[in-house]
């Protein structure tokens, strides 16, 4: 009987067993396939950290009665016991530690998958991306339809490189006051990835003297990302001088640095992107150029780093911020008839990027801040720009100081909601600066034209602001900090998208051709105001948002080239346009603008006939006049704006 039972338990336990490991392994198989994708993946941060405390984490509360008071905040705070603690907004303690109680800084390291020691990572980029496993493959695509950049490649370098030294040489013997005013460096951050929003906060604190520094003020626009809560806390509270402030709702741009200002403890406001990259001395310069005059907003030279290769590239200098017509906002090279004496001289702009801004603090509040009605991302920095310098400040690019951007493939700003938040942005702008000159604006914008005739945006406050700052009109700012700006006649007879009859193509410029012109192209009509012709009435053809282009011939080719400034043109660059027949004949030459759209170049006329020039070639030629549908044109208008 004994004999019997023995093989019977064993059965029973091997059974057990095997029905215990049949249950944790479809555990694990439904966490897998359920995975919420909101929380951390395996290969988060989260869980490349070593344990940073022994002891509790010190933590200190912000929250006091002047969020309840400021609903432009819209943090709408509940009771403090009913929140998480991510929901907290909290900084590190402030107080500062003696020797025997602070944490050892050295104790953190990040742990990569490689098992590569961080400190060494020495990224040979092209390399790399030919060695990605499948894999890595599929993180690298991922990452880069999440960032718009290669994730995988910046996870393995260091978050303390060192940028190579491209400055001028007459800055490196530059002296600065010892009296500098303090900075707070605001970087606001939504889903930021990690190794990216680290590398900023490290290199801002490997560059900036101490003494200079007050502090990095790390705002967290509500990021959902699992690696930006408790673990982020966690490692800011190891780094002395960096504070943690959270949004309790999506603010954008202008509303997540207007709250970093708010709880900035320094003088100066240095607002960063959350994947930057600074150089040795950039900070010294920006404090002087702003200690010297309040009322100043400087940037510096904006260097970029490739977001595939992460290759850094210094920027040429000289250049400039502008903006066009669009109200776009681009650097462009400084004229040759602008001398500077010295390569370290600060260069005065009609605009800045937001990228990288540094100001005084009262003068930024004073002036109204970031424009609470400014939505999410779009034009907040270009309004800002134009509102100092009407308001009484001004703008301008400090050479000596140089930080290096990472150039992001921002692909969810150009999905159609984006796309109606930055009209709405510049709507507003328009409104409320720009006066009558707003009627350009959306002669060359049909989106923002149709949102404005259905909606009216709330500026009140603003005229208000503007009133009571004693602010200067849009025409001053033309005349006194944009001449170059060209100012359209726009009449509606002669502008609009240039279309060919012949082959149902407008008159093009390629994408990513020289800001300096080329040869003209044809392709589809876009009907989006970039491809914005205006015959004005001194003949001149003045192309794109800015219209600091003209047409003119070349040979054969019509290319773009600069327009000449307060001077009549040249006869290589006018043109007249007969109505009857639809030609448009260039002056100098006596010939026809033609439109060619077949690269062959072997194009048959109504007749059978083959027309067309070099087969290497498409786009605008000027050809012997003739009646023929690839020399007919009519300025094809957006629309027609009646009234102010």
């Amino acid at each position: 009987m004994t004999l019997w039972r023995r093989p019977y338990r064993r059965m029973i336990l091997c059974f057990w067993v095997l029905i215990l490991a049949l249950s944790v392994a479809t555990l694990a198989l439904l966490e897998l396939l359920f995975w919420d994708k909101n929380q951390t993946p395996p290969s988060s941060p989260l869980h490349r950290v070593q344990p940073l405390f022994s002891g509790p984490l010190e933590l200190e509360v912000m929250l006091d009665s002047r969020d309840q008071d400021k609903p432009e905040y819209g943090f709408g705070l509940t009771q403090l016991s009913s929140l998480r603690e991510d929901h907290l907004l909290f900084v590190p303690v402030t107080q500062v530690r003696t020797s025997s109680t602070s944490p050892r800084m050295e104790s953190y390291r990040m742990m990569k998958s490689s098992a590569k020691k961080q400190s060494a990572v020495r990224v040979q980029a092209i390399g790399d991306m030919g060695r990605l496993d499948g894999r890595e493959s599929d993180k690298h695509k991922y990452a880069l339809k999440k960032y718009g950049f290669n994730e995988v490649l910046s996870d393995r370098i260091s978050l303390h490189r060192r940028l190579p030294e491209v400055r001028d040489p007459e800055c490196l013997v530059e002296r600065y006051s010892e009296s500098l005013p303090s900075a707070s460096v605001v970087i606001c951050f939504h889903d930021e990835a990690w190794s990216t929003l680290l590398r900023t906060v490290h290199s801002v604190l490997d560059t900036a003297p101490r003494k200079h520094l007050r502090e990095v003020l790390l705002v967290d626009d509500l990021s959902q990302h699992g690696h930006l809560k408790s673990v982020l806390s966690e490692y800011v509270s190891r780094l002395e001088g960096v504070r943690l402030v959270r949004s309790m709702r999506h603010l954008g741009v202008a509303g997540c640095r207007s709250l970093g200002a708010a709880r900035a403890l320094g003088e100066v406001l240095v607002f960063m992107d959350s994947h930057c990259e600074c150089h040795g001395g950039w900070l010294e310069p920006l404090l002087e150029r702003v200690a010297q005059d309040r009322t100043r907003v400087v940037s510096p030279i904006i260097d970029v780093i490739d977001g595939q290769t992460f290759q850094y590239n210094a920027t040429q200098w000289p250049h400039r911020g502008v903006f066009d017509w669009r109200l776009d906002f681009h650097w462009e090279p400084l004229s040759q008839h602008k001398h500077l004496d010295s390569s370290a001289e600060p260069v005065r702009c009609p605009a800045l990027a937001g990228s990288i801004l540094a100001l005084d603090r009262h003068f930024f509040l004073s002036v109204g801040a970031y424009d609470p009605g400014m939505q999410l991302w779009g034009a907040e920095h270009t309004e800002l720009s134009i509102r100092v310098w009407l308001c009484g400040g001004s703008m301008e690019v400090v050479p000596c100081s140089r930080v290096a951007h990472l150039g992001r493939h921002h692909t969810h700003y150009h999905l159609p909601y984006h796309q109606d938040i930055q009209q709405r942005n510049k709507i507003r702008l328009a409104e409320t600066w720009l006066e009558s000159y707003r009627n350009i604006y959306y002669r060359r914008d049909m989106l923002a034209h149709f949102i404005r005739q259905s909606e009216s945006p709330n500026i009140t406050e603003r005229v208000r602001l503007k009133t009571s700052l004693g602010c200067r009109n849009f025409h001053w700012f033309l005349n006194n900090i944009y001449p170059e700006l060209y100012v359209p006649e726009d009449p509606p007879s002669s502008s609009g998208e240039l279309y060919n009859v012949g082959t149902g193509y407008c008159a093009d410029y390629p994408i990513g051709g020289s800001p300096e012109g080329g040869a003209m192209d044809v392709a589809p009509c876009r009907g989006n105001g970039y491809q914005h012709c205006e015959l004005n009435s001194l003949g001149e053809m003045r192309w794109g948002p800015a219209g600091r282009l003209c047409f003119a011939g070349l040979g054969e080719r019509v290319i773009l080239t600069p327009c000449l400034a307060n001077q009549p043109p040249h006869t290589k660059l006018r043109w007249r346009v007969i109505k009857l027949s639809g030609q448009v004949v260039h002056l100098e030459t006596q010939r026809c603008l033609e439109a060619v759209k077949d690269k062959g170049g072997e194009e048959r006329d109504m007749g059978g006939h083959q027309r067309g020039g070099n087969p290497n070639h498409r786009g605008l030629f000027l050809r012997p006049c003739a009646r023929h549908p690839r020399q007919q044109w009519h300025f094809e208008q957006l629309f027609i704006h009646n009234g102010a």
